[in-house]
């Protein structure tokens, strides 16, 4: 059986789990990290000498990386859905992964590192709002994009959204200001609607 290591409320492992959950895997989470630790124990190093997580034993395959975990289940179990076939469709999944992965996660994670880990009185309030407005910016680039499309790799779910999905819980769920973006509303909207992105992401921040 899929073995994960994560505790539920990284929004790397929910990436992974959210994946999980659409490809009906059977699986077993085993919480690590943060105030579970386990991850600088030297058997937990053995496998991911990063000490992080997620990592998954997939029968004795050992993979760690959020996105590459994604992608591997995907394409094992998700053939022609969450995996696209065509080339050209997987790129552009692939590429909205990496951006949000390159482009989005350093000021998202300014915004919701303090306000989801640090008490009031050791937040930069200004800095917050600052990478909040990046955020809004970078998140005009989706408002395009999803303009002509219900999901980022097309007519359908796909990889494409689950990074850039992930994060979108915590930015539509933080007292912080955002734009209107219509398209970008309504495409989290639609994430909302699965099951799986329910049980799997829409869950406690902390």
């Amino acid at each position: 059986m899929l073995k994960i290591w994560g505790r539920s409320n990284s929004v790397n492992v929910k990436k992974v789990m959210w994946c999980v959950g659409e490809l009906g895997l059977p699986h077993e989470r085993i919480d690590a990290g943060g105030a579970f630790g386990l991850v600088g124990e030297a058997g937990y190093r053995s496998m991911n000498p990063n000490g992080k997580v997620p990592t998954i034993d997939d029968d004795g395959y050992i993979l760690w990386e959020s996105n590459a975990i994604v992608r591997y289940l995907a394409a094992k179990h998700g053939a022609g859905g969450l995996w696209p076939t065509d080339p050209a469709a997987r790129g552009l999944a692939d590429r909205w992964m990496d951006w949000s992965s390159t482009s989005f996660a350093g000021p998202f994670g300014q915004v919701f590192l303090p306000l989801v880990r640090l008490p009031p009185e050791k937040r930069d309030p200004a800095a917050i709002a600052n990478a909040a407005a990046e955020c809004g910016k970078l998140l005009a680039i989706i408002e395009t994009a999803l303009a002509d499309r219900p999901f980022l790799g097309g007519e359908e779910l796909t990889i494409g959204d689950i990074p850039l999905g992930c994060a979108a819980y915590g930015y539509f769920n933080l007292p912080i200001e955002r734009p209107s973006l219509p398209h970008v509303e309504a495409w989290y909207q639609r994430l909302t609607e699965r099951k799986a992105y329910r049980d799997a992401v829409m869950i406690p921040l902390t």
